[in-house]
This record gives C-alpha cells, sequence and structure tokens, in this order.
C-alpha cells in the first residue's frame, strides 16, 4: 500500500488523517501554519482521495496502512493528528504502536461506539448518475433536494471530478465505503491503556464527544485532557482554523 499524500514545510513530522468522505485536501489551509514549525504529512486514507481502492475498509488495516507509510518515508516517531474517522484511525495506530507517536491529537471523535449516520450523504451520492452527468452544477443541485446545506454538498463534491475522457468520477471508493459504511463508527480500543500524551478536541455545538464520552477517554488514555472549541462544530479545523491551530501550537510546545 503506497498511501497519496502532500507534504508541506520542514521540521519534526506531523501526519494528518482526514475523516470520511474526506481527504488530504481538506486540511491544505490549516497546515500552513503548522507548515512554518513542523514538517506536515496530510494523507489521503485508502478508499479515499488518490490513495488505493481497496475491497475492505477497517481501522486496522489503516493503521497498516500508516505504519508502511512511516516505513516508505523514514518516519520514526511522529505528532499524528486525526478527525472523525482518521481519529479512530490514529487511535488504532495509537494502540498498536504507541512508540512511533510522539503526541497525539484526536479532533471530534471518541473510542465509543456510533451508529451509522451518514445515510443521507450516501443516499445524495448515489443519486447521481455520474453516465449522464454534464457538469458540476447540475450535481450541485441534484444533491440540493436531500442535502440543503451549501457547505455540506461542496465537501462531497471535492470528490468528483472528470478525467481526460471527459467522464465524471468519484475519487473515493464509494461501493467499498457504501458497504463498508457500519464499520466506520465501530467501538475501539477495548480494554486498553494508552500512555501516549494526547490531546482531545471537541466542537462546543458538536455531539460527537460527550461528557459521558469524556470518561471513557480517561479510562483508556491515561495522559490526556480535553478542550471544548467554542462556537464549532464536527469540523473545527474548518469553522474555527484560528482556535484550533492556538490549541494544537500550545499542546506541541
Amino acid at each position: 500500500m503506497h498511501l497519496y499524500f502532500r507534504k508541506l514545510g520542514t521540521g519534526k513530522p506531523i501526519v494528518i488523517l482526514h475523516g470520511l468522505f474526506g481527504s488530504s485536501d481538506n486540511w491544505l489551509t490549516v497546515s500552513k501554519a503548522f507548515s512554518e514549525k513542523y514538517e506536515v504529512f496530510l494523507i489521503d486514507l485508502r478508499n479515499h482521495g488518490q490513495s488505493p481502492h481497496t475491497e475492505s475498509h477497517t481501522y486496522e488495516e489503516m493503521a497498516e496502512d500508516l505504519v508502511q507509510f512511516l516505513v516508505q518515508n523514514n518516519l520514526e516517531k511522529i505528532i499524528l493528528i486525526g478527525h472523525s474517522m482518521g481519529g479512530k484511525t490514529a487511535m488504532a495506530f495509537a494502540q498498536k504502536y504507541p512508540q512511533k507517536i510522539e503526541k497525539l491529537i484526536i479532533v471530534d471523535i471518541s473510542p465509543r461506539y456510533y451508529p451509522p449516520h451518514h445515510q443521507r450523504e450516501l443516499d445524495a451520492l448515489h443519486s447521481l448518475d455520474l453516465s449522464k452527468l454534464q457538469n458540476r452544477q447540475e450535481a450541485d443541485e441534484i444533491m440540493a433536494k436531500s442535502i440543503p446545506e451549501l457547505g455540506v454538498r461542496q465537501f462531497l463534491l471535492k470528490n468528483l471530478y472528470r478525467t481526460e475522457d471527459g467522464i465524471f468520477k468519484w475519487r473515493m471508493n464509494l461501493p467499498v465505503l457504501t458497504t463498508q459504511i457500519n464499520r466506520i463508527g465501530e467501538e475501539s480500543l477495548k480494554n486498553s491503556s494508552i500512555s501516549v500524551p494526547t490531546l482531545f478536541l471537541r466542537g462546543e455545538n458538536s455531539n460527537y464527544i460527550s461528557e459521558n464520552d469524556i470518561k471513557l477517554i480517561q479510562t483508556i488514555f491515561t495522559n490526556a485532557q480535553t478542550t471544548t472549541i467554542l462556537n464549532a462544530g464536527h469540523w473545527i479545523q474548518a469553522e474555527q482554523p484560528k482556535a484550533f491551530q492556538d490549541v494544537v501550537f500550545n499542546f506541541l510546545a
């Protein structure tokens, strides 16, 4: 497995893992600030972006993809940041390879089980007949029937591209992500103890990390702290980039 990645800056390595339906593109803006002090690697996880498509999509596999990535790029110890699905991947990696992490930052996700809750987005994505699609505006209009939020549609449509033959295709592996969707929210780290210095960030307006989740986090991560970012939902880094950067820099100092 050779994951696609983008690299910015020089210094200690920071590796960033995006969430479901995302890609390394989503982190380019916020990572420019990090690249002033660190070497930043933005990864496309398997079945996303420009990384390989596979027939399965598990956190165990994605953790192994990451350790291969470190070997391929001669990285021995990293600062690891993961958002949502990327956060679950980062936790799976920390469980198996704690010695490879200097510090861990988990963005708006906890180790608990999350019931499937992406059906609306999947339905909207499957509503597009790419063989008949004329342009991106048409795709947006079709998806708007089920997803009124412009920002959500723009996020999803970043996965849409036109081939040299003029045909629209998805960069993400939509068939596999659809069949594997029940595994995205699975419980992780059961009966584990992780001592890596860890920062959990949650959005004030997000319900992904509750007070009960914080108690769970504290039982597993013995050296963890949790910070709430005000006026932010699930996509903290996009909604409050300056506050996100400040908290991360403070944790890494």
